[in-house]
């Protein structure tokens, strides 16, 4: 028998699950098994996990197959119906060591094949924290799962459920764990990362999380935020991006679109002044902030007009990494009832904001040039700025060490380190 093979698909907090999951699943013994972790944001997740899972079995005809992960979730059914399925895990059942305890060697045939409850009853967010993952430089801790916001076009509320978060203590107590083994950056992640602490005791706010984290972790060298919705964002965090050094001037915005009428359509909480004024107010706190965002391309009911000022605003705001997504309808949201975009159209629209968003990240880098970073080591050649710009290296450096550089020139988009 052989070690269950994980195939992870989505998101980073998917991803920090995946490893979640190897843990659990090595505890209690689970063998010739393959886990996709699956993701619901488009229709096409859905689509690639399917062919995952067909590619699966033709490679390990003899394994048992376990779906779990978002659209397993939301659409449990399209998954136990395939013939290539042995069991189908929710997203709660999936952090439960008693689900695998039930999938060990000898326990083959009498587990329930589908095990996914309702996830909107789940109060209080999962107990697995792991020690970090990916590259010994970076660890990654979940402090927020699920979201109570219900745009137009997300199905991902019904796959992760209401917001929940971890206490800010336990945080504490794990990024020191992560110090003390060595990593020196750590990045605080979540399905809808400002809306955490609204459900806790005197209700603290996400800046109220990081400005403890800086205070009591003092040998903490660096903290990430990933993707954060600015319209949450409260005083404290701004007060962190104007006066603490160690939190790395890279935001990741959850923007969606730049046009008024479409941001009402999609029941978003900000409009196109606001992403502006935000990405205006925290370039003032620091100077160096840069800014990546998810936008749609191509959303129901979009005209050429309502496009180009989601173009004008990777511009507006100084957009520098953009994940661009074409529009795709889920069955069961609002915006998969409204009038649809053409096909093409979206295709065009989405490879013209990339285009832009590529001309964007050209001139960040080029203005690298002669400039010294911070630069923590992912491998002895690779590491990344304080803006999450890749660094090459001609000679070997410290692997998980920050090392101070002055950029030379570019390739491609790599900085190039000055040897």
């Amino acid at each position: 028998m052989s070690a269950p093979i994980f195939s992870n698909h989505g998101c980073r907090l998917n991803a920090y699950e995946t490893e979640a999951m190897k843990e659990l699943a090595g505890a209690a013994g689970v063998q010739n098994a393959i886990i996709v972790n699956t993701c619901a944001v488009t229709a096409e997740a859905v689509r690639k996990a399917k062919q995952d899972i067909r590619k699966q079995r033709r490679a390990h005809p003899d394994a048992q197959i376990i779906v779990t992960g978002c659209a397993a979730q939301t659409e449990p059914t399209t998954f136990s119906d395939m013939p290539e399925v042995d069991i189908v895990i929710g997203n709660t059942e999936k952090m439960n060591p008693a689900t695998w305890a039930g999938l060990a060697p000898d326990l083959i045939g009498k587990t329930e094949a589908v095990q996914v409850n309702d996830i909107m009853s789940v109060t209080e967010t999962a107990g697995h924290l792991i020690d970090g993952f990916g590259t010994r430089s970076r660890a990654y801790v979940q402090v927020q799962n699920g979201c109570d916001h219900r745009c137009t076009f997300c199905i991902i509320p019904y796959g992760r459920g209401n917001s929940r978060s971890v206490p800010a203590g336990v945080v504490v107590d794990q990024i020191k764990r992560l110090v003390d083994k060595g990593y020196n950056e750590v990045v605080l992640t979540g399905v809808d990362l400002t809306s955490w602490g609204a459900d806790l005791p005197s209700t603290p706010k996400l800046g109220d999380l990081v400005m403890r984290i800086l205070k009591l972790i003092p040998d903490l060298p660096r903290l990430r935020i990933s993707s954060i919705d600015s319209i949450e964002v409260d005083e404290n965090l701004m007060q962190a991006i104007a006066t603490e050094p160690r939190l790395m001037p890279h935001l990741h915005l959850s923007l969606q679109h730049g046009d008024d009428m479409i941001l009402k359509r999609m029941k978003r909480r900000h409009l196109r002044d606001d992403a502006i004024r935000f990405c205006e107010e925290a370039s003032k706190l620091r100077p160096d902030m840069t800014f990546g965002a998810d936008i749609i391309a191509g959303f129901p009911t979009e005209t050429e007009e309502m496009f180009l000022n989601s173009l004008a605003l990777v511009k507006d705001c100084k957009l520098t990494w953009l994940h661009v997504f074409p529009y795709s309808a889920r069955e069961g949201t609002p915006a998969a009832r409204m009038p649809a975009v053409n096909g093409k159209l979206i295709k065009d629209r989405a490879a013209r904001l990339r285009a832009a968003g590529d001309a964007q990240v050209a001139n960040h880098l080029s203005a690298q040039i002669g400039k010294t970073h911070q630069v923590l080591m992912e491998n002895p050649r690779m590491g990344r700025t304080e803006q999450f710009a890749e660094v090459c290296f001609d000679t070997d450096q410290p692997e998980s060490q920050i090392v101070q550089t002055t950029i030379a020139g570019l390739r491609g988009i790599q900085l190039l380190a000055l040897s």
